[in-house]
């Protein structure tokens, strides 16, 4: 069962003989709440980025370059979902926008041989003198997700 208030927008490319263009996020999107800020961040094969959530901020993710396994689990407790994780697979071979709601944990693994780039928007900026960012380990038990590949 999808994680409450998680929402995906697929995304369109329309191509052509020079290249491709496409719209990340529009502010008539259904998507889309109130811009605070945009940021990206470039991580290495094999790097776990988790988990951590926050209380004011929602964000919006997408992995342009490469691929990576997203995994959120629900920390609010008045949630329909809440202790329930999810796992999506983005990047440039499935490319869309994730929306993360406040409360839900998050965080992600690069998956493949290169690097995997994540551009992110949220509905605040960044104020380092108060900021809305409570980390969790990667292991945390009461999560207890296992990052492992899994081969068949």
């Amino acid at each position: 069962m999808p994680i409450e208030g998680v929402a995906i927008k697929k995304l369109i490319k329309h191509c052509d003989d020079r290249g491709f263009f496409m719209e990340l996020l529009r502010e008539d999107d259904a998507i889309f709440g109130r811009f605070g800020q945009a940021s990206m961040s470039m991580s290495y094969p094999g790097v776990i980025k988790a988990f951590h959530y926050h209380e004011r901020q929602d964000d919006i993710w997408y992995f342009p370059v490469g691929n990576a396994q997203v995994v959120l689990h629900d920390k609010r407790p008045d949630s329909p979902t809440f202790g329930e994780t999810n796992v999506y697979y983005m990047g440039e071979d499935n490319p869309y926008l994730l929306f993360i709601p406040r409360g839900v944990a998050h965080g992600y693994r690069v998956l493949g041989a290169r690097p995997a780039t994540i551009v992110y928007f949220t509905n605040e900026a960044y104020d380092p003198g108060n900021p809305d960012e409570y980390r969790i380990a990667y292991d945390d038990p009461e999560i207890g997700f296992d990052w492992r590949t899994k081969f068949r």
